[in-house]
């Protein structure tokens, strides 16, 4: 389980980590004995906190009620609702997600997916918090113009799995590299570009904040980066019973693409760049036995 294996470094980071679940205390204490887990895991029978929490799956009780055969409903039952052996649907289920609370036990950030079969991987949550773990299989370069380091945030992943392709940069002195919007003034924007993979979803990249570089020759006002920041592209595996089929018939999964940029200084913009990124990352089956987060 990836919240085990990273324990010790989400501590160094001043993190704890509590899972609950609707699960009784025996179900849960096979669940850690299977999968060697050491950190609290909360049973919440009867879904008391999790109904307070407003994270009931309420979508599992429509589905054995009386409008099951709604089109409407059966569109969220297979959305929404987690179906374990001889389509036993279970009521009392948490929709899966993820809360951050601070010292004051106030929730400061959380994190749900749309689909019941997705999960944001630990290091995932991390990396969209800004806490950064250690890298993995980083393929890094240095230029004139800058400097770079790729990483998966996960070293394996598994159908479902929510991770991310981080790529940090840092622009070398006087240099900038181009931010979304630039590209309505003509300018090339830096970005990742994933070629499409069976069996995987990409996400838009996302783009921290940037600032607006003032070119003064032309008295043009562009966004820009000029300090070190971090582009982050989102990829899912996907979950669906086809896919998680096919995927069991492979140990690992491959994503290949490039890191793309053109730096610029006050006088000069230099040829573009086309990086080639190839992360290779073991393919791990689902436990469909035990707790739910």
């Amino acid at each position: 389980m990836e919240l085990q294996g990273q324990l010790e470094e989400l501590k160094r980071s001043g993190i704890g980590i509590v899972a609950i679940s609707y699960d009784s205390p025996a179900v849960l204490a096979d669940f850690a004995e299977r999968r060697g887990i050491t950190f609290p895991l909360l049973s919440d029978e009867g879904s008391l906190i999790i109904t307070e929490y407003g994270i009931l799956n309420t979508v599992a009780a429509e589905a054995m009620g009386p409008n099951q055969q709604d089109p409407g409903v059966v569109a969220d039952i297979a959305k929404y609702v987690s179906i374990f052996g001889s389509n036993q649907i279970i009521v009392g289920t948490p929709f899966p997600g993820t809360f951050m609370l601070n010292s004051e036990d106030r929730v400061v950030s959380r994190f749900f997916e749309e689909f019941y079969r997705e999960r944001n991987t630990t290091s995932n949550v991390m990396l969209k918090l800004g806490i950064g773990l250690s890298p993995i299989a980083a393929i890094t370069g240095e230029t004139a113009q800058l400097n770079f380091t790729a990483y998966p945030s996960n070293s394996s992943v598994s159908a479902g799995a929510r991770f991310s392709i981080a790529v940090d940069v840092e622009p070398g002195a006087d240099m900038h590299v181009y931010a979304p919007g630039a590209e309505t003034m003509g300018y090339r924007v830096i970005g990742l570009n994933f070629a499409p993979s069976e069996h995987v979803r990409f996400e838009p990249v996302d783009f921290p904040a940037s600032e607006t570089y003032h070119f003064e020759p032309l008295d043009e006002y562009v966004p820009v980066y000029m300090q070190p920041f971090t582009l982050l592209q989102e990829v899912v595996v996907e979950a669906s019973a086809e896919a998680g089929a096919a995927l069991e018939e492979l140990d690992a999964l491959t994503l290949s693409g490039s890191f793309d940029y053109q730096a610029c200084d006050d006088a000069f913009c230099f040829n573009p760049v086309s990086v080639p990124l190839t992360f290779t990352l073991d393919l791990q089956p689902n436990d469909n036995q035990g707790a739910n987060r």
